[in-house]
């Protein structure tokens, strides 16, 4: 009863700072007086409104989700895969400790200006959303098939379960919760990644190409709303998320615990 009677008084305070980040823009736009610099909240939404009502900007948020999409895909899978590989034989965790030791270290712009000289323009977002992606993946996986009850590997090898039954029905319900984790990471990392590499590759149909043509133009005001659109998409995709973590077996019978 207590969580419901506090979800109102969240939502409140939600929408009054939401209030008071719009008035402080406003305040700073005024105070700055240049649209170049600062636009008004009113413009930046104005020029929204203008790119939501053209055919060719569902395009180039069709391109991205896309990319995205493809880019976090792979790289759950191959995540998946490597981390439940890697965590069960530890020969195998040491091969890949290195690997992921230098993806994590190694600088996104440098990411994306090698993708930029090895892929079409295309291809270069959803190579870096997977090189950014998969080692926060492959990482959480690990640690949750490491983290798998003891008894129940024993219990298999006693009654000679077979290895990939025991990967399905053993080692995978143990990386769900940890799998589900890095997912929240991920999602927000993949927007980011994506936009940036379709800023300095100029896909045909990009949100990041619009942002690079609003620069060009001085359009601040666009830039903010392409802006917006990158943070929707962040924000959908958590909801998303949600939605499936909410919806997983193993949380409901956590839950019940």
């Amino acid at each position: 009863m207590a969580a419901r009677d506090r979800r109102p008084r969240s939502r409140w305070v939600k929408a009054a700072s939401v209030v008071v980040l719009l008035l402080a823009w406003e305040l700073a736009a005024r105070v700055i007086g240049s649209e170049i610099i600062i636009p008004t909240p009113v413009e930046t939404f104005t020029k929204l409104l203008h790119l939501l009502l053209t055919a060719a900007f569902w395009s180039d948020v069709g391109a991205t989700v896309g990319r995205g999409a493809l880019g976090f895909a792979i790289s759950l899978a191959a995540g998946l895969v490597v981390g439940v590989a890697a965590g069960a034989s530890s020969l195998f965790r040491s091969g890949v400790g290195p690997l992921l030791t230098v993806l994590r270290a190694t600088p996104v712009m440098s990411v994306i200006l090698l993708a930029l000289i090895w892929f079409q323009t295309q291809w270069v977002p959803v190579f870096v959303a997977f090189l950014m992606v998969f080692p926060i993946v492959c990482g959480n996986v690990i640690e949750g098939v490491r983290n798998v009850e003891v008894n129940l590997l024993r219990m298999a090898s006693v009654y000679n379960i077979r290895r990939r039954r025991v990967i399905l029905g053993v080692y995978l319900p143990s990386a769900l919760p940890y799998l589900m984790a890095a997912m929240t990471s991920a999602v927000g990392i993949t927007w980011k990644v994506v936009v940036a590499a379709e800023v300095l590759s100029q896909p045909l149909h990009a949100v990041g190409t619009g942002l690079q043509l609003a620069k060009y133009r001085l359009d601040t005001a666009a830039v903010f709303a392409w802006t917006f659109v990158a943070i929707a998409l962040t924000a959908l995709s958590e909801q998303g998320r949600e939605w499936v973590d909410r919806r997983i077996p193993w949380r409901r019978s956590s839950d019940g615990n």
